[in-house]
Parts: C-alpha cells; sequence; structure tokens
C-alpha cells in the first residue's frame, strides 16, 4: 500500500535552506573538534617531550629546602645546565629524586664546624638563602675534599635534611644530576625564577 504525497510533505524552499544550513553548520562544528583535538594531543605530545628531554618538571616534597623551596612548590629543571656554587640541583638518589643546593665543586676542601658554619676552601660561607646554621645528621669527617666529578651539596634547612654530611647520600656524581632548578611555576604566588 503506498501512501500518497502531498504538497504538505513537500519541504519548502526556506526548509531546505535551514536545513542545508544545519548542515554545513554540523561539518563545520566537526571539522572544528577534529581540529581542536588534533592540536590539544600535539601540543601535550610536544610538552612531555620537552619535559622529559630538556626541562624535567618536579613536585616539592618535604621540607629539607625551606625557606628556599616549600612542599608542594613545582619547578623546572634545566637539563645539562652549567651550574656553579649556590645553584639549587636535582639527582638521582635511590630512585628517588633529591633537591639540594650546590656547596663545593670537586677538588674544594669543605668544613663544617659544631654551630653549622659552613666554610670552603678556607673561606666563611656567606649564606642568606638559611634561616638556621645546623650540624645536622653528619657522619663524615671534616674537613674533607671533595673528590673528582662529585659535587656537595646541602639543603636549605640544614637542620633536617639528610644530604652531603651524611654518606647516606654523600658527594653528587655528575651523572646523578637530573638539571638545575630555574623556574617555580606553581603556586601562582610564587611563580618566577629560582635564584642560586
Amino acid at each position: 500500500m503506498s501512501k500518497q504525497i502531498t504538497m504538505k510533505d513537500i519541504p519548502s524552499v526556506v526548509e531546505l535552506q535551514q536545513e542545508r544550513v544545519r548542515e554545513r553548520y554540523k561539518i563545520r562544528y566537526n571539522r572544528a573538534i577534529r581540529s581542536t583535538i588534533t592540536t590539544l594531543v600535539t601540543v601535550a605530545a610536544i610538552a612531555v617531550i620537552i619535559s622529559y628531554v630538556m626541562m624535567p618538571v618536579l613536585r616539592i616534597y618535604g621540607h629539607s629546602m625551606t625557606p628556599t623551596l616549600t612542599d608542594g612548590q613545582i619547578v623546572l629543571a634545566m637539563k645539562n645546565a652549567n651550574f656553579e656554587i649556590g645553584d639549587i640541583i636535582a639527582f638521582y638518589y635511590n630512585n628517588k629524586i633529591l633537591i639540594k643546593r650546590v656547596i663545593a665543586a670537586p677538588g674544594d676542601w669543605v668544613d663544617i664546624d659544631e654551630e653549622g658554619t659552613v666554610t670552603v676552601n678556607d673561606n666563611i660561607l656567606v649564606e642568606p638563602y638559611i634561616s638556621e646554621k645546623a650540624f645536622g645528621e653528619t657522619n663524615v669527617e671534616f674537613p674533607m675534599q671533595i673528590p673528582e666529578n662529585r659535587w656537595f651539596v646541602l639543603g636549605d634547612h640544614r637542620s633536617v635534611s639528610i644530604d652531603s654530611r651524611n654518606t647516606a647520600v654523600g658527594c653528587v656524581s655528575d651523572e646523578q644530576v637530573v638539571g638545575k632548578l630555574v623556574v617555580c611555576i606553581w603556586p601562582f604566588k610564587k611563580i618566577g625564577f629560582i635564584s642560586g
């Protein structure tokens, strides 16, 4: 049984134009969605590659670097960056990444007295970044000469930091270094460059 088509069943020119506009909009919308997703995936992939190869993103845990760095901050490190005395570096230690300040270079002589005053090559270290001196958990003998290709590092919160003063961490080798911390990206109120 066939149904007879009447004039009411045939769309008007206006209805056809509206349907055509709707179809064009759907096509443009789908293209925009695909383009946006492709762009986001590409940007995310580039960000991951950059963070892995050039600038690792690290989160601060604990209090060994207070007041300079606090628990929860997110920072960027520059891989293969040249660093010097006073810079803050990240390095591998027992499947973790630790963050400490470089105090002495290979070949330097380091001494720390019972009050926590640090001397490098017979010069007392001026340390405006620490809030208090402390001898800390020390089990190495001072004065000590830093071995070749090793760096002597200390946390800024000397009373709680486990660092090169203790054989558990010791002096950091070049191979352990992840990079030099360059900028804080979180929280917003602390965004900025990290100075040595």
